[in-house]
């Protein structure tokens, strides 16, 4: 099986070098690159298109939320995981909203790391769970045309709604499935149709469009 291509952007020699030593305990794997400011990550990225790129947002040159302008660009198989200390909502959702597929802080275990870039990498959205629980009680409910226009809630059901929120608190079909006493199975039929009724193409879309519509306010 080959192993994830990860690429680290990150302008502290000391957090590359132990996120390196992380991720080279896993199995699955490898660092290929790495980069402590904005410029050179671009070049490098675009040389090397790795499967995920971990990014810091305070860099020298070009800040992480230009460098996630861009990347998606020139690298667009490349998905990027964000690993920053700010915990503030602003930064959050500026980095969804240019195309970030996870967000999580730095504090965080390793073993959540490794989670974080193995759901990133499959195509998921990911959030911190530190965050994701902060949102919990400040989630708003709206609906959507499929050209992004808002409208009444009410195009989707209590369920559909229920399902939704967990998907932008970052559970997975398997835990929101328990948590709402529901099949898996279920719940990716329940996403599929949400999906469809949004006019969007996938999961992390979804986190995306929560972010975008004001769904997520102060964390």
């Amino acid at each position: 099986m080959s192993k994830l291509r990860i690429f680290l952007v990150d302008d502290h020699p000391v957090v590359r070098k132990g996120l390196k030593a992380l991720i080279t305990e896993q199995h699955d794997m490898e660092v290929i690159g790495e980069a402590g400011d904005g410029r050179v990550a671009l070049l490098q990225a675009k040389e090397l298109q790795p499967d995920v790129m971990i990014l810091d947002f305070t860099l020298p040159d070009l800040n992480g939320l230009q460098v996630m302008e861009r990347v998606k660009q020139i690298c667009p198989g490349t998905n990027v995981l964000v690993l920053t200390i700010h915990e503030a909502s602003g930064y959050l959702r500026q980095m969804f909203q240019v195309g970030a597929s996870g967000y999580l802080l730095k504090r965080t275990a390793g073993d959540e790391l490794a989670h974080a870039i193995r759901v990133v990498a499959s195509g998921g959205a990911y959030l911190d769970p530190t965050l994701a629980g902060k949102m919990v009680s400040t989630l708003v409910y709206q609906g959507t045309s499929k050209n992004g226009d808002i409208t009444s809630g009410s195009k989707l059901s209590e369920r559909e709604k229920e399902v939704l929120r967990l998907i932008a608190l970052g559970y997975s079909n398997k835990e929101i499935a328990g948590q709402l006493d529901l099949s898996a199975k279920t719940i990716e039929t329940y996403k599929a149709r949400l999906i469809e009724k949004l006019g969007l193409k996938s999961r992390s879309e979804l986190v995306r469009y929560a972010l975008n519509q004001g769904w997520l306010q102060d964390l």
